[in-house]
């Protein structure tokens, strides 16, 4: 799993059947220091997250196998929101 922080949200008219009803958002990847690293992402998201939220996210395969259905073809799927993160550097 990694950490993002999710800055926006994404509005599709029309799209896969597999994502039906499930609301995207866009995330970025940040470092444990909340440091921005990587290009922002487009994720499901199964916890209910919003704008400005810290998240844990997973990619590839098992991002889809996260959500309810999966038969479905997300590549990024936001599992949780972050109460506290703590580094000991």
């Amino acid at each position: 799993m990694q950490l993002g922080r999710v800055i926006g949200t994404v509005v599709c008219q029309v799209k896969d059947p597999g994502l039906e009803g499930m609301k995207l958002l866009l995330l970025q990847p940040v470092d444990e220091k909340d440091r921005s690293i990587g290009t922002p992402l487009v994720a499901c998201d199964s916890a209910q997250a919003g704008p400005g939220d810290l998240v844990i996210f997973e990619g590839g395969r098992e991002a889809a196998l996260a959500l309810a259905n999966w038969y479905n073809p997300s590549d990024a799927t936001i599992m949780g929101i972050v109460d506290h993160a703590e580094s000991e550097e």
